[in-house]
């Protein structure tokens, strides 16, 4: 009975095992989970809350025949290990690594890439609906959370494969909560069907869908005996799945936020391995986190917004401090900025906290709702940039040039904590335009950050260094590199901040001062600030050599970020060695 995950190499060994042994797989399934991840770190709870349901699912279908997706990801590793990757689990998010989410180019068992949420259902019936035209006699698996089922994308699809006859089984794994505990009316709808007292008529059966359980998502003999029985079912299917994330390690289930990316720990205890306790800068979001507490202390007009991630956001502090005040709206980015709208209508000052890479969900709002009636909406754009380890689906390099096309917004990338905190400071004095403001994701480098309030002049610039011959421009938090990079070069360094509205005058005193200019940002070089530069100076007639230093026009796989960094030639070390030559080239022209 011992060592069964050690004769699973491939999925046919999964399936030679008698049903009674498959608790005993999930526990070593669950062993091998913990002891990588408390060494190498990742997404923890969500993959062992659904150990039994993987193993079932794959037990029961014939897989990668039929298609199984797995909403999101964060749940997939017990998925990744039993498909074929367990030898190279622990090189799991690291660089030149195994993805930490489903990738198409990994594995053929990864049928679809998931990273954002909700996508699921409408990825599978695309494939169902294309087995039926095709003659293809496949199943068509779904498995979504509670807190991804709840946004609009999720029920578009279940609203479409209601009137279809599509193959399809979409799985609720409902463990009420997504990264944070999970909100809204459905949830309470879930939390009734659980308990038994929901006396309506049921939801997913009113959207035509044949509807079963809800069941234990941990008793693998009822998950094996009602998926057989689904696969006889015709039509869609929908198949309510009882879990508990951190399944099976007493910490992880004791606290569900914390332990589902809980960085390093005791594998034995669970207990958190302490990191230094020397005095560090803040991350960023506690910036933001603590400066909106400090704000909306004074200004009762102040309203803040996240979908889904009041921690990873630290909105946190504000819906405890003034919960009247801040919304979680679940995992909706597109309500999130309509409703942030229709609050700035009335004369509130809405701070809409999304992740860079979210708000890429709800673009026509932002150009729609917010941008074309000019109305005060405050984005704080978290984790802008890249962002390391949760690779290209995560990065957020792409909003300086999404945002960059849109008019009446202005975008501004604060170089340290404190130009964030007083850029929040002077858009709640009042502002009658939307403002993105974006910043990354970790830590500073400020320790007194908390310097009283000073408003900043709206598409200014400022000049960090005075040097010659060279003028360097920088975007955002790149600005220490930069700094780095230079101290013992004598050019000049300049925090532009505003990638939109331009300091105009300041960059025409650049352009006559200076024989060559080069531009840094950690967005992509394909339309972002650098490509305004360029602009300014080709409608100007300036002639100068510019260098434009940039996320390259690619998606950027996964590792540390200054790994990243290193392979996009934005660290310190390549900033250096690109001006040195730069400077070499103009001596010697």
């Amino acid at each position: 009975m011992d060592n069964l995950l050690k004769q699973i190499n491939i999925l046919d060994d999964l399936r030679q095992l008698k049903a009674e042994d498959l608790p005993q797989l999930a526990k070593e399934l669950r062993e091998f989970i913990i002891n990588i991840v408390a060494t190498k770190e990742g997404h923890l709870g969500a993959s062992l809350g659904v150990v039994e349901l993987t193993i079932a699912l794959h037990y029961v279908f014939d897989t990668p025949k039929d298609l199984l997706i797995w909403d999101v990801g964060h749940q997939a590793y017990g998925h990744k290990i039993l498909t074929g990757r367990k030898n190279t689990f622990e090189s799991n998010r690291q660089l030149h690594g195994i993805s930490g989410f489903p990738k198409r180019s990994e594995s053929e068992y990864d049928t679809f890439g998931v990273g954002h949420s909700s996508t699921s259902i409408s990825a599978a019936l695309g494939m169902a609906i294309a087995s039926q035209l095709k003659g293809e006699d496949k199943h068509h698996i779904a498995v979504i959370g509670d807190a991804s089922i709840a946004s609009g994308m999720a029920f578009e699809g279940l609203n479409h494969a209601g009137v279809t006859d599509a193959n399809l089984l979409v799985v609720l794994n409902d463990n009420a909560i997504g990264i944070d505990p999970s909100v809204g009316a459905l949830k309470q709808y879930l939390t009734n069907v659980k308990k038994g007292t929901q006396k309506q008529d049921n939801i997913f059966e009113a959207l035509n869908f044949n509807y079963s359980g809800p069941i234990d998502g941990h008793d693998i003999p009822l998950l094996i005996s009602e998926l057989e029985r689904l696969k006889t079912v015709k039509g869609p299917k929908f198949l309510h799945v009882i879990t508990t994330k951190g399944k099976g390690l007493k910490k992880a289930e004791e606290d569900q936020v914390k332990y589902h990316a809980p960085g390093k720990f005791n594998a034995l205890t669970g207990e958190l391995i302490a990191k230094s306790n020397l005095s560090e800068p803040p991350k960023y979001q506690d910036v933001f986190g603590e400066t909106i507490v400090e704000l909306a202390e004074k200004n009762e007009k102040i309203i803040g917004i996240t979908p889904a991630m009041p921690t990873g956001s630290s909105l946190k502090y504000m819906m405890e401090k003034f919960p009247s005040r801040a919304f979680d709206v679940g995992i909706a980015e597109q309500h999130a900025v309509t409703l942030a709208a229709g609050m700035a209508t009335q004369g509130l000052i809405p701070f809409c906290n999304i992740y860079s890479t979210f708000l890429q969900r709800a673009y026509d709002q932002v150009i729609h709702d917010v941008a074309l009636q000019n109305l005060p909406v405050i984005f704080c754009l978290d984790r802008a940039g890249l962002v390391g380890e949760d690779g290209a689906t995560h990065h957020g390099v792409f909003d300086l040039a999404y945002l960059n096309c849109i008019p009446n917004l202005v975008v501004f990338a604060p170089r340290d904590a404190v130009a964030l905190r007083n850029m929040m400071y002077t858009v709640q004095l009042g502002i009658d335009f939307p403002i993105a403001i974006r910043y990354p994701r970790g830590r500073g480098n400020l320790i007194n950050w908390k310097q009283p309030f000073k408003a900043i002049e709206i598409g200014k610039g400022e000049c960090l260094k005075q040097g010659k011959d060279v003028a360097i421009l920088s975007i955002g938090t790149m600005a220490k590199n930069v700094e780095d990079a230079i101290t013992n070069l004598g050019v000049s360094h300049y925090d532009m901040a505003f990638v939109k509205p331009l300091d105009e005058a300041l960059l025409h005193k650049i352009f006559k001062t200076y024989q060559a200019v080069v531009t840094i940002e950690d967005g992509t070089i394909v339309g972002g600030f650098g490509s305004n530069i360029l602009a300014f100076a080709n409608s100007n007639g300036y002639k100068q050599h510019i260098e434009v230093l940039g996320i390259a026009d690619k998606f950027i796989e996964h590792g540390s970020i200054h790994q990243l960094q290193q392979l996009q030639h934005l660290d310190s070390v390549s900033i250096n060695h690109k001006i040195e030559h730069l400077l070499t080239f103009l001596n010697n022209s």
